[in-house]
């Protein structure tokens, strides 16, 4: 009596039949598509296959993102330290010889789609016609010049971002940085409904661009080791890789850290080190370091349980956040690895592509791993290490006379009374980098303004001066100029304004 037999096998043996049908499908779907592959790509495509399979497995076995909130405790006080503490201790005379041992990796494998552009997001202009890759390599080039050192740039793309990026370093050949790069993995989008793959070949151009997508930062691990870059790293003697976004233009080579990597007070070396910084309310999203079972773990919102989104949203309660900033061994990269021990939670992420369908992608972070090192440690480190431009807000900040550029590097200007940024929202009409930059005449001076909220089509001219809290909002059908020279200090300006020369 099959049904009698099946009722008494209950739900956990009902669930592992279908979880083994599902995952029979996908086998089947990704040797069909294996089986496309030209004898060049048939190696890498086996291998994302091979890691995607094992990330679908998990996807499967695993009952959700959510950590047991009741295991979550604050971290032990030593296990974030002051970057005040890290700084005191000084630099040794050999610096040289301790920068020697570090690789710069940047994170390049997104778009700037978000900002209305077409190709790599690290290709943008943002200060100076430099883009964040210009002022990437301007800053290790400086490094490796002051010091007389040769600290290499590595660059992870994604197949999206690798063509693009390949063609312009090529600008580079002569600057003092060796550059590197390797590719994320290349995973199929799955169907919401059906969990199977939408792709039906390995291409992935012209109409298939939307079947494949890169899995998020945390495929950084396994294809950094399978591109054999890791081992050559090792074998030219580096030992620590500096992570960071290629977008955050705060995420500098910082020499006080390095030094307490390599020369720990303790005589026990750190295997990973995350920057932390306080959270603002602006920031109430980001993932935050806790103490979970013993070890330093990163907690994100989308693991949290909704009855504690809030809690986890407390400025109080959780005072600071990843700035995904990370130094991390290269021998112990290697070691987990080659156990395959790294264990990050997986992060499904819905997306609805052009033509409806709903799709998943599976994806990990590349912080998610503190639990995996040995000896982890969080560093509370000053926002300015934290610069991220997501959107052209950010870029009005960066572009602005609030920084001043100096060898690659933004630094705050001396001129500014407050340490902390303004708050500036800019309104749809300012998304598109095109449209923003064509509404600015020149870049006001921001060096006193508190806030900033622009709506609707709004120009400025020439030399205008934004102080205090300044909101300009254009009605549905009007337009504002704001005319050369205009100073505004705690103004409201709303309705329709066009001031003309007589």
């Amino acid at each position: 009596d099959f049904s009698k037999a099946m009722s008494q096998a209950g739900p956990s043996q009902f669930q592992e039949v279908i979880r083994q049908e599902l995952e029979y499908s996908m086998k089947v779907e990704l040797d069909k598509i294996l089986a496309t592959a030209s004898s060049n790509e048939l190696e890498h495509t086996k291998k994302d296959l091979e890691g995607f399979k094992k990330l679908f497995h998990r996807f499967l076995q695993e009952k959700g993102p959510s950590v047991d909130w009741g295991k979550i405790q604050r971290p032990p006080e030593d296990s974030i330290q002051p970057y005040e503490k890290i700084k005191a201790r000084g630099l040794p005379d050999n610096i040289a010889s301790v920068l020697n041992k570090l690789v710069v990796v940047k994170l390049n494998g997104g778009l700037g789609t978000s900002m209305g552009c077409k190709g790599p997001k690290s290709l943008i202009g943002v200060r100076n016609e430099n883009t964040f890759l210009d002022l990437t390599v301007q800053q290790i080039e400086h490094l490796n010049k002051s010091y007389n050192t040769d600290v290499p740039l590595v660059l992870m793309n994604s197949f999206n971002t690798d063509d693009d990026t390949k063609k312009i370093l090529q600008k580079y050949s002569h600057s003092r940085v060796k550059i590197y790069t390797f590719n994320q993995s290349r995973y199929p989008r799955i169907n919401k409904e059906t969990l199977l793959p939408i792709a039906k070949d390995v291409s992935y151009s012209g109409e298939n661009t939307e079947c494949w997508y890169p899995p998020g930062h945390g495929d950084i691990y396994a294809s950094f080791y399978n591109s054999g870059l890791l081992d050559n790293l090792i074998a030219e003697g580096k030992e620590y890789i500096f992570v960071s976004n290629i977008d955050n233009l705060g995420a500098t080579v910082d020499l006080y850290i390095l030094n307490h990597l390599m020369n720990p007070p303790n005589g026990k070396r750190c295997e990973f080190v995350m920057e932390v910084t306080n959270k603002t309310r602006a920031d109430v999203k980001g993932g935050t370091l806790t103490q979970y079972e013993n070890k330093l773990r990163l907690v994100e919102i989308a693991q949290v349980p909704k009855a504690h989104v809030d809690e986890f949203k407390s400025v109080s309660k959780f005072k600071i956040f990843n700035t995904n900033n990370l130094w991390i061994a290269l021998s112990a990269i290697k070691r987990l690895q080659e156990k395959n021990a790294i264990d990050m939670e997986i992060i499904v992420n819905p997306k609805t592509l052009d033509g409806g369908l709903n799709v998943i992608q599976l994806e990990t972070a590349v912080g998610a791993a503190i639990k995996s090192f040995e000896n982890s440690l969080g560093i509370n480190v000053p926002r300015s290490r934290f610069l991220p431009v997501k959107t052209t807000s950010d870029l009005l900040l960066v572009m602005s006379n609030l920084y001043s550029l100096n060898a690659g590097s933004l630094t705050m200007s001396e001129k500014r009374e407050f340490p902390t940024v303004p708050l500036v929202k800019l309104g749809s009409s300012f998304t598109k980098v095109q449209d923003y930059l064509r509404r600015f005449e020149s870049i006001p001076d921001m060096l006193e303004l508190d806030h900033l909220t622009v709506s609707g089509d709004v120009t400025f001219g020439k030399n205008v001066s934004l102080k205090g809290t300044v909101i300009i909002i254009a009605n549905h059908g009007d337009r504002i100029d704001i005319p050369a020279g205009a100073l505004l200090e705690n103004k409201i300006v709303s309705g329709n304004l066009r001031i003309l020369d007589h």
